[in-house]
């Protein structure tokens, strides 16, 4: 015969997660100390440093700007106008693949600036740019220019 246990009888359990937390804190610990153990080794190199090109006494960009009166500029320097042609073949000689860039003041004239253009087309030069500005837009004072007129 059988008699019941005044008691309830429990039965056993295994509770996994904390097995797993102390399997991920034994993982994390021993990954810790075999790092902290290794000592990386490795050979001395000595590379060579990086030296930049030395540079160039080419010119290979210049800005022509025209004045009123027909007062030519070379990179904001003066060049009277008797000088402009000799000075563009020289600069053609120098690299033949300089780019020029024309601008005008609001007061030169017309004729001034493609009496310039001519030069530079004759004196065999092909990479040419203009500076032009919108209708409008203010202008930006020029060395010995005029100050722009009053708005009415």
């Amino acid at each position: 015969m059988r008699l019941s246990s005044p008691i309830p009888h429990k039965r056993a359990r295994i509770e996994i997660i904390p097995l797993i937390d102390i399997m991920f804190f034994l993982l994390a610990s021993f990954m810790m100390v075999s790092l902290s153990q290794t000592h990386m080794k490795g050979i001395r190199v000595n590379l060579p440093a990086a030296v930049a090109p030395p540079p160039s006494q080419v010119k290979d960009y210049v800005s022509i700007k025209v004045q009123e009166g027909n007062a030519v500029y070379f990179d904001n320097q003066y060049v009277s106008d008797d000088q402009v042609l000799p000075r563009l073949y020289q600069l053609h000689s120098a690299n033949p693949d300089i780019k020029v860039s024309i601008s005008a003041s609001l007061m030169a004239m017309h004729g001034d600036v493609i009496s310039v253009l001519d030069k530079v087309r004759s004196a065999g030069i092909t990479k040419v740019g203009y500076q032009i500005r919108a209708a409008g837009a203010p202008a930006a004072q020029q060395p010995g220019a005029p100050p722009p007129p009053p708005k009415p």
